[in-house]
């Protein structure tokens, strides 16, 4: 048994000469195995080993035995050994956290404050069995931490979240390898390191909480897998772990394509990314992928992202312009022309409390943010347009403008580029949004219709009107963004100048 884990390590490149192993060791069956197994690689390979334990003040007189012996072991074999006390059914209630989230918070603090005391750093430290390691190699070596997961930790995960409710990366494997995380015993299932516990005759202690059937994993454990190993395969567990393995291979390609995606119709701007309609429309399958990574880039990490905040952001495609949602870690994603914008909440303008994707009411949560819109616009005097305004930014949609002489070019018929007779605008411009009295003119006959007349006759949801821009001059619109221009004001030979108004969004697609 142990010949397959050194391979296995040597396989993932776990541990090289010089390395410092912080192993996770909790006094039970795996990890004891795990440590007796490093011990024994430290013969062939140059590396530092300490054990880390963790007395997490829930089980009293239980976990205590469970460090004593972890020390005792440590001792014997001359294993470095520091342990760490956390109270964590108190800084649960305080960091209003459950107690497994607790738990795996505070043994990440606990490995952070074990780097420290391995070198000396720190003053608390309770090294015991092999003494400290001089800090003046510090900076010099690689720190691994090792943790004692196996096949069956890899089946119980597959199973919970399967029968949760997942995507493929919750059916991934537990990885060998991640970042400083080493995993050696991931190739062995239980009953193989129990028969390696029993033939070495290395001492563990059993948690009683793992005896029981109070929580779903130990249900998996004790009941679950038990039954399809009997009746079904033998080898279930393995099976589970070979696909799981194979789930994770599919999962690191489809990131990788996610984050061409990304690259592809993605655009970094101020406020945020804007991710245009085409990242969704043209390869949907890999398009959640793409999300995940934008929310990783936004947020600098993913957990907590979950699937429904994938689809929470896909379905502002199906609502109008401004409407928006709020994300982990104070962010947002906001619908705008073309696309849909993701950033800082503060930066989209949203103040609103944070909203799971199945609290948000769309409808409720942006009733004042549309009745503040409305009366907004951007004002453009004839001079400005005539000197220096190329660009204008009005909430957080982008447009630019240019003037120049007729000389007889193609007009290209695009949905977020139009052409103008400039010199037919006699006032000044605004953009804006719908007001009362707007109206625009629809043929070449100098007919106006009603601007509410024209979004009923286009079928434009009565929701999504409030929210279309517009170019204005007065009353009289001659522009509907991503809609008809007003046929006063089309090209014609006797124009002289052309104003081309051109909104930043959907990648100006034809029409």
């Amino acid at each position: 048994m142990y010949q397959k884990v050194k391979a296995y390590m040597k396989e993932h490149g776990m541990v090289v000469d010089g390395d410092v192993v912080l192993a996770g060791v909790s006094g039970g069956g795996d990890s004891m195995a795990m440590l007796e197994m490093l011990k024994r690689y430290q013969a062939e390979a140059a590396f530092s080993l300490c054990a880390v334990h963790v007395h997490h003040g829930i089980r009293g007189e239980e976990a205590d035995r469970d460090e004593r012996v972890v020390r005792e072991t440590c001792e014997k074999w001359t294993i470095p050994f520091l342990s760490y006390h956390y109270p964590v059914p108190e800084l649960a209630k305080k960091w209003k956290m459950g107690l497994e989230e607790t738990g795996r918070k505070v043994r990440q603090d606990a490995f952070s404050r074990a780097e420290a005391d391995y070198f000396g750093k720190s003053e608390t430290a309770d090294l015991q069995g092999g003494g400290r390691v001089s800090a003046a190699r510090e900076g010099k070596l690689r720190i691994r931490i090792a943790l004692a997961h196996n096949e069956n930790d890899v089946a119980e995960t597959l199973l919970h979240n399967l029968c949760r409710g997942t995507g493929l990366k919750g059916l991934a494997s537990i990885l060998p390898v991640r970042d400083e995380i080493i995993r050696p015993i991931l190739c062995l299932n239980k009953q193989e390191i129990v028969n390696y516990l029993i033939k070495e005759q290395i001492p563990y202690v059993t948690d009683s909480t793992n005896l029981t059937d109070d929580y779903t994993r130990n249900k998996i454990r004790h009941q679950i897998l038990p039954i399809l190993e009997e009746q079904v395969n033998a080898s279930a567990v393995r099976h589970m772990a070979e696909t799981a393995s194979l789930v994770s291979q599919a999962e690191e390609y489809l990131s990788r394509q996610g984050e061409r995606l990304v690259k592809k119709y993605g655009e970094n701007r101020e406020r945020g990314i804007f991710l245009s309609e085409a990242f969704w429309r043209d390869e949907p399958a890999i398009a959640s992928y793409g999300v995940l990574q934008v929310f990783e880039e936004l947020a600098g990490k993913r957990k907590d992202f979950t699937a429904a905040h994938v689809k929470s952001v896909e379905s502002l495609l199906k609502l109008q312009v401004g409407r928006r949602i709020n994300l982990p870690y104070d962010l947002a994603a906001l619908r705008t022309y073309g696309g849909i914008l993701l950033g800082e909440r503060q930066l989209l303008g949203m103040s609103d409390r944070n909203l799971s994707p199945k609290e948000y009411d769309p409808v409720k949560a942006e009733k004042n943010q549309e009745r503040n819109a409305l009366q907004k616009s951007v004002q453009l005097s004839k001079k400005e347009l005539e000197t220096a305004c190329e660009q204008v930014l009005f909430t957080d949609n982008v447009f630019y403008l240019k003037i120049f002489s007729n000389e007889g070019q193609k007009i290209e018929e695009k949905k977020y580029t139009k052409w103008l007779d400039y010199d037919k605008i006699k006032q000044e411009l605004s953009i804006r949004t719908r007001q009362p009295g707007d109206f625009l003119i629809v043929d070449d006959k100098g007919s106006s219709k009603k601007l509410n007349r024209y979004f009923i006759d286009e079928k434009i949801p009565s929701e999504e009107r409030d929210s279309i821009l517009l170019l204005c001059t007065g009353s009289e619109v001659l522009w509907v963004v991503g809609g008809r221009i007003n046929e006063n004001y089309k090209i014609a030979p006797r124009t002289r100048r052309i104003l081309e108004i051109q909104y930043q969004g959907g990648k100006d697609n034809h029409e």
